[in-house]
């Protein structure tokens, strides 16, 4: 597995652009729409299930489990960026995830921000 495999973020040009900041730099906040979210909900399959616990007694990466975690933090931040852009956003400001377990059947992802317009200054 190469190092895509392990990681996410945007194109150098994104159409919405998404950032941590309460601000973006060359941007000023035209109109705040409001909170956009995307979410997720993944199980585990029982065999990656039994090998992480495998893997647990000796210690080390669970890679396996990290990719499945990557893809479902990617899956919640294309639904975000595809949520601003149907409310005219073109922007996403403090952007944030949360994770957590779903009833012991999987993990929950939120991807979550303020939908922004923003005009180049």
């Amino acid at each position: 597995m190469g190092m895509d495999d392990y990681g996410g973020g945007q194109s150098p040009e994104p159409e919405v652009l998404v950032v941590t900041t309460n601000d973006a730099p060359g941007y000023r906040v035209d109109k705040v729409i409001g909170e956009v979210f995307g979410l997720t909900v993944r199980s585990r399959h029982l065999g990656s299930q039994l090998g992480a616990g495998l893997k647990s007694l000796v210690g080390g990466e669970l890679r396996g489990l990290t990719k499945t975690l990557v893809q479902t933090r990617n899956q919640a931040m294309e639904r975000l960026v595809e949520q601003a852009r149907s409310r005219g956003a073109n922007g996403v400001l403090m952007f944030r995830f949360d994770v957590t377990e779903a009833a012991d059947v999987g993990t929950e992802v939120c991807a979550y921000g303020t939908a922004v317009v923003l005009v180049r200054e």
